[in-house]
């Protein structure tokens, strides 16, 4: 990867954890899965059907997320944000990434939380979804 052309202001952490969405939480909620997360954006991935959402689209996402604390141990934050999707990118034909933005960011930067993403990733290791 080209880091020259790097745009993100902060370290995303990457894990796999259930995401609920929909364009309205009064109806139906939608199931995807995060890839990746910041304080102001996340992108997940979702079936290529009818509830994947669009570019441009407002959505609310229902989704957790990993608080390290000190030693190998960490809880679960949980969050209910609202934001835009900028890009949605074809994975293949069952499978989109959506990437959103949220309107307001979160409490704390997930993925500079851990002395490097190798850590997080080993203290996440031991769970799975």
């Amino acid at each position: 990867m080209d880091t020259n052309n790097e745009r993100r202001r902060e370290q995303r952490l990457r894990y796999h954890w259930p995401v609920w969405f929909a364009e309205d939480f009064n109806e139906a909620l939608s199931q995807g899965q995060m890839v990746d997360i910041s304080s102001t954006a996340a992108a997940f991935t979702c079936h290529a059907d009818e509830h994947c959402p669009y570019v441009g689209q407002h959505l609310t996402a229902r989704f957790s997320v990993p608080r390290f604390r000190p030693g190998e141990a960490f809880d679960m934050a949980n969050f209910t944000r609202s934001g835009r999707i900028c890009r949605v990118d074809d994975i293949n034909q069952f499978s989109q990434r959506v990437a959103v933005q949220f309107a307001e960011p979160l409490s704390f930067r997930p993925g500079e939380q851990a002395d490097s993403e190798s850590d997080a990733q080993q203290r996440l290791k031991a769970v799975a979804i």
